[in-house]
């Protein structure tokens, strides 16, 4: 790899394991001094052989300013496991810069898979790995605290396997012979019917674009539901059949329907999930409204509503492949949580907390600060 232009007078280029390991001696307590790790004892046992590893320096004009360590796992995957910037660098959107060329020369190398642990509530970093096409694996607590794992997939079958092991898409073509599962690849969306908004729907908030907000009764936002669903989702869920289910939650529902040139574009459902939680249960957009950032401007509309309803915390699941949603909640403010197995996957658990001092103590929690 050559050096690298990254833009607005930064740079990157190849260096040595041992300028790598220099710079960390020299530069890490600047970087990472804020963070909780736990302090071992020294080591009785020498550290397993390296393998190939790939190491850059980030500089700005001469200075080096930060670095990214790769090194081999096995045959098939890179795991990208250090990178620092000085925090007088960060947010100038140079990791966003950096990182497509880091993922081209894993690709060059011939790796599969890109893996990568960060901080669970460490935002900064996830959000550019997410948008990169990484997906979300999972969590592991270690001596540096709770970390999410995360993983790229530079191979297409392989990635269609993945949304197809959190249930997010039914197994099909070439990923289901690779998985040794029958094609079960679902017929596709139905048409969607042009639902006109429901005459009970209260006067919308501007989305922008034309579109628009409205609370509804339960009850509509139900009826509505009932009639659009196979043409929202096309997801590989459990069915419960014939099992009559309990009643439902107690606690308030909140419920608004998405509007476009009067019509139904979407929905969204919340609910009471404990006294100080709010619970996002269902959001939906019609495929013919989607990629248009309605979701992104809803959002904020809908977390004030829950907010000024008094609850401090909101709650969400989404597939863990699903980063179209899992993106935009994690700008607005969510944090990743933890995963859990229900009957539509394997599901994100994210967290937005209206409490600075929650919130802080998520990154505490997940050794983020101290």
């Amino acid at each position: 790899m050559t050096d690298l232009d990254l833009g607005g007078g930064y740079s990157a280029r190849p260096i040595s394991l041992e300028a790598y390991r220099a710079a960390c001696a020299r530069l890490e307590d600047r970087i990472f001094g804020g963070n909780s790790l736990f302090a071992f004892d020294p080591p009785v046992r020498a550290a397993p052989p390296l393998g190939e590893s790939w190491n850059w320096g980030v500089f700005h004009g001469a200075d080096l300013i930060g670095w990214h360590h790769a090194h081999a796992r096995d045959e098939r995957t890179v795991y990208m496991a250090d990178t620092g910037l000085l925090p007088e660098h960060q947010g100038r959107g140079v990791y966003s810069r950096l990182l497509p060329h880091l993922l081209d020369a894993f690709r060059a190398a011939g790796f599969t898979l890109v893996q990568s642990h960060h901080r669970a509530t460490n935002n900064a970093v996830i959000l550019p790995k997410l948008r990169a096409g990484f997906h979300l694996q999972g969590l592991s607590a270690y001596e540096g605290g709770v970390n999410a794992a995360l993983t790229l997939s530079l191979d297409g079958a392989y990635m269609q396997a993945m949304h197809v092991r959190s249930g997010f898409r039914a197994p099909s073509g070439e990923a289901a012979r690779r998985l040794g599962v029958p094609d079960e690849g679902l017929p596709g969306l139905a048409d969607a019917p042009g639902l006109p908004l429901p005459a009970d729907a209260e006067a919308g908030v501007d989305l922008g674009g034309g579109y628009a907000l409205h609370r509804v009764p339960t009850a509509t936002y139900r009826e509505v539901y009932a009639q659009l669903e196979a043409s929202a989702y096309e997801t590989d869920s459990f069915d419960w059949g014939d099992r009559e289910p309990a009643p439902a939650p107690r606690g308030p529902l909140w419920s608004w329907l998405i509007s476009h040139a009067g019509r139904v574009a979407g929905w969204q459902a919340s609910r009471a999930w404990d006294t100080r939680t709010a619970y996002m249960v269902n959001t939906a957009l019609l495929p013919a409204h989607r990629g248009r950032g309605v979701y992104t401007r809803l959002l904020p509309v809908v977390l004030d509503a829950l907010h000024g309803e008094g609850y401090p915390l909101v709650r969400s699941h989404h597939h863990l492949t699903n980063n179209a949603v899992i993106v935009p909640k994690l700008r607005a403010g969510f944090r990743f949580q933890g995963v859990q197995v229900d009957e539509h996957g394997v599901m994100a658990v994210l967290l937005r907390s209206f409490d600075p001092a929650y919130a802080a103590y998520m990154d505490r929690r997940s050794g983020l600060t101290r």
